[in-house]
This record gives C-alpha cells, sequence and structure tokens, in this order.
C-alpha cells in the first residue's frame, strides 16, 4: 500500500540536448561549445538504440524518457502520491577528462535542473552534480548551489578513479556535512577504469551485476578511512545500488574489523553500527528472491528499519506497473520507509517541507 505523502528519493530528469544546456554556461563556454563542435558527447542517459535503458510506458514515442516536467508529473508524481521527489540528473559531465570543462557542465546541469524543474515544480528537490577530478571546484559548487535550500545532495558516481574514503574527497564531505546535504552515491562510472576488479567485460550483464561490487567497496572505504568518524552528522545514501547485499556484505566486513581493527583504531564501532547511523540505500532495484518469507528474512538481518529509503528510480524499469512496494515488506516498514527515513536522512528537506 502506497502511502500518501511519500518521498522518492531516486529520480532522473532527463536533458534533453546539449543545446538545453548552453544558455547556462558563461559566454567563454558557449563559445567553447560551438568552436569544437561539441554534440551530445557527454550524454549517457537513455540513447535511443537502447529501449532498455527505460520502462517501455516510460519512453515517448519522441525525445527522452522523463525528458519534462509534464511527464515526470503524469508518470510519476501524481500516480505514486509523491509529496517529495529528489532528482539525480545522470548527464555525465563526471566523464570528461577536462576539470574545467566538466565543472562547466556540472554547473549547467545544476542551474537547468534549478531553473526548469524546482522552480516550476514544489514538489521537487535536487541533488548539486559535481565533477571529482579537481575537488577544489567541486567544493565550490557545492557552496554556490548551497545556497538554494531546495539542493538536498550531493551526487556522485559509484565508480570513478579512487575508493571514496580517500582522505582527497573529504573536503566534499565537510561542506555536505556543514551545510546539512547528504552524499548520494549513484550506479554509474566515469568509464576512466574498469567496472571490475580484473578487467573490461564482454557484456552488460556482468557490467551490472558488478555495480553492487562497487558499492560494496565504495562502502567499505567510507568505513575503514575513518570518514564517518571524522564527519559524523553525515549521512551517506547507496542509490540504485541495490541492498539485499548489505547484509551478508558487513557480516564479512565486520568479522574482519574485529580481528584488524588495530590496523584503523579510528574506526570505533562495528560496521553495522556506522551503516545503522550514517548510512541509507534506495529501494529499487530490489534484487531479491521472489517469494515474501525471503524478502523479509533479508530484512530481518539488517537489524533496522531506518535504513531502507523509498525509490520509484524513475524511468528506469525495475518494476511492473504500479508494484513499486516488493512483496513481503512488513507493514510497519511502509510508513518509514516512504517519509519518515527521508526526512530523518535529508535535513535540509525540514527546512523547506511543512
Amino acid at each position: 500500500m502506497i502511502e500518501a505523502g511519500a518521498i522518492d528519493c531516486d529520480v532522473h530528469p532527463s536533458v534533453p540536448s546539449l543545446e538545453a544546456l548552453v544558455p547556462y554556461m558563461s559566454e567563454h563556454w558557449q563559445d567553447m561549445v560551438k568552436t569544437r563542435g561539441l554534440d551530445e558527447l557527454v550524454s549517457i542517459s537513455y540513447p535511443a538504440n537502447s529501449p532498455i535503458t527505460a520502462r517501455a510506458d516510460w519512453r515517448p514515442a519522441k525525445g527522452k524518457p522523463a525528458g519534462t516536467l509534464e511527464q515526470m508529473r503524469t508518470e510519476c508524481l501524481d500516480p505514486f502520491k509523491t509529496s517529495i521527489a529528489i532528482c539525480n540528473c545522470l548527464y555525465g559531465a563526471q566523464l570528461l577528462f577536462s576539470e574545467d570543462m566538466g565543472s562547466a557542465f556540472a554547473s549547467a546541469v545544476n542551474d537547468w535542473i534549478a531553473k526548469e524543474w524546482l522552480d516550476r515544480e514544489p514538489r521537487l528537490r535536487g541533488s548539486i552534480v559535481v565533477q571529482t577530478q579537481n575537488v577544489e571546484m567541486a567544493v565550490d559548487e557545492i557552496e554556490r548551489c548551497a545556497k538554494n535550500p531546495r539542493f538536498v545532495q550531493v551526487l556522485l558516481l559509484a565508480s570513478g578513479d579512487h575508493p571514496l574514503g580517500k582522505r582527497f574527497y573529504w573536503p566534499i564531505y565537510a561542506a555536505a556535512e556543514r551545510h546539512g546535504l547528504a552524499i548520494g552515491i549513484h550506479a554509474g562510472s566515469n568509464y576512466h577504469n574498469p567496472p571490475t576488479a580484473v578487467g573490461w567485460p564482454s557484456y552488460y550483464t556482468e557490467d551490472y551485476a558488478a555495480q553492487a561490487q562497487a558499492f560494496q567497496t565504495q562502502l567499505t572505504s567510507l568505513i575503514c578511512e575513518g570518514v564517518f568518524s571524522s564527519y559524523p552528522k553525515l549521512k551517506v545514501v547507496l542509490l540504485e545500488s541495490g541492498w539485499t547485499w548489505l547484509p551478508a556484505h558487513l557480516w564479512r566486513l565486520s568479522k574482519y574489523w574485529h580481528g584488524l581493527r588495530m590496523e584503523i583504531p579510528w574506526v570505533d564501532r562495528s560496521p553495522m553500527e556506522i551503516v545503522k547511523t550514517n548510512v541509507r540505500l534506495s529501494l529499487q532495484p530490489t534484487d531479491a528472491p521472489p517469494d515474501a518469507a525471503s524478502l523479509e528474512r533479508i530484512i530481518e538481518h539488517m537489524q533496522s528499519d531506518e535504513i531502507l529509503l523509498f525509490s520509484t528510480d524513475y524511468p528506469h524499469g525495475q518494476f511492473e506497473g504500479m508494484e513499486v512496494l516488493p512483496q513481503g515488506l512488513p507493514k510497519s516498514l511502509v510508513r518509514k520507509m516512504m517519509v519518515d527515513n527521508p526526512r530523518a536522512t535529508y535535513a535540509r528537506l525540514l527546512e523547506t517541507v511543512t
């Protein structure tokens, strides 16, 4: 049963074209787009020749899925009784090797989201897109966008050049904590490195399955490097990560933490306890056995009803029709997951949501 007033923590508005971003660039970068003949080189979302990247009934005959505000209203916000939805724009600014160009595109995406989506629909909030090759530029973008209270999160990709716990990235976490912004880590890559630890796979099936490994590695890095010891108020949300892998991974990580914690003395709590207070995961995709009993058992193993956040992952095809809630979710969890947990996770929602 969908709760009225649900908070959807992962929706994906599509940039319709590079042309839509150009007005949000400085005169210099507008000239560079024209001079260099840039087209859609940084767009990674919903290629026309890959239909399974969006649900069939959410892919229009012309244009991109989730390409207009009206599409999102009629296909997602209204049907799922959504009071708030957090926009995570996957455009590809992180793929660019040029730090300056990556920052220019990230800023344009953020200004485009603010103007064309957040300003026009009071139910929407946004995530700040940053490129992470130059952390100083990323922090500058966070400081700039944080002035808009409708931005509630900083968006990073699960696969990049370094594990995200590395101290190289800590200024991003300091800025996020200072402004009450969550850190969202979304499935995706800058494609500078293979998606697996042993090289490049041959098929998309392998790549997609390997995304869980990336999230496990990032979670381990954040915990073991001491991010949550230094930034105890920071909330990290794993988006489109799946979540049924979490209990087994935490059992393994906790076992080795008990045996090797003299190596990382700043981790003064078990990984499970850190996850309970600082880490959240989005509902979709739910990669679980189809029977309700198995799903209930996995949820029991998570040892907390505060970890899961409701998401549709619109317009990706993670479920059929209106069946966004998997069979087997305890009724006591549904309200918390759809309303209470997101409010507790995203501090800035409380500033703008009554």
